[in-house]
């Protein structure tokens, strides 16, 4: 099942399913007890949003062994583990701002796991039970300010910095998924899920070690090789096999 938010016309965000070309509306939350309506609203009637607001977005960083060597560092023994701020959220289709703080502004492509159930200690054998599902995400990076910091936060945390969606599958198959980048037409990106070296389930292990994931929390599972620049004017466009596109143009502050 895919999930989504979504908001129609002037009404407030509501939750939905989607079956085909139709929405159905969801009464209730998907984290808890809910009901489905009719598919009957045409997805184009109605404005997409990120599909969960989540208390917190854990990262992983160089968790591809051709990113690691694109970026010429070593190998982590353990997940990498960084946060993004929840101010940095933005829908499909709204507009990455490159802030003019810096002069070099990447994309990267990534799986995102939703957390479905509140855990702390989960093993990765129990990893799967407290995931909703799936999603796509871009975890944008001003690499100037990146490499200048000896933390990530502010390289990763800008306004505009994740977007997410365009919805939450609750069936899709992490074990080899390939995942793609197109800048402005052109390919950027390309690999996949398969070659993960902490995998999905050793992530949420990993993190839950040491902190609480609550509903709705994010896991960006990590970068292919191929990140790269942005400028004003271009389209950004990931692709997961299997799972859809996230689209979002961009601008200059």
């Amino acid at each position: 099942m895919r999930l989504i938010r979504y908001q129609l016309k002037n009404a407030a965000p509501v939750f939905g399913w989607i079956l085909d070309d139709k929405i159905g509306r969801i009464e209730g939350d998907p984290f808890g007890k809910y009901r489905r309506m009719e598919a009957e609203i045409p997805l184009s009637d109605v404005h997409l949003l990120a599909p969960v607001q989540p208390s917190k977005i854990v990262c992983i960083g160089h968790n591809y062994a051709d990113h690691i060597k694109e970026r010429e560092v070593e190998t982590p023994k353990l997940p990498l583990i960084f946060l993004k701020p929840p101010s940095s959220i933005i829908n499909p289709g709204d507009m990455i701002i490159l802030p003019m703080q810096s002069k070099r502004v990447d994309h990267e492509a990534e799986l995102v796991a939703v957390i479905g159930k509140r855990g702390r200690r989960i093993t990765a054998e129990n990893a799967q039970n407290h995931i909703l599902g799936y999603t796509i995400g871009n975890d944008v990076t001003a690499r100037d300010l990146q490499k200048e910091d000896n933390q990530w936060t502010r390289g990763k945390g800008f306004d505009t910095f994740c977007p997410f969606g365009p919805w939450i599958d609750t069936d899709f198959d992490t074990s080899d998924a390939l995942i793609t980048c197109k800048v402005s037409g052109q390919p950027r990106q390309m690999g996949s899920t398969r070659d993960m070296i902490f995998n999905v389930e050793a992530q949420v292990a990993f993190i839950s070690s040491f902190m609480t994931l609550e509903p709705g929390d994010l896991i960006f599972t990590g970068t292919p090789m191929g990140i790269g620049p942005l400028v004003a004017g271009d389209e950004v466009v990931i692709e997961i096999e299997g799972l859809g596109k996230l689209v979002n143009p961009v601008a200059g502050e």
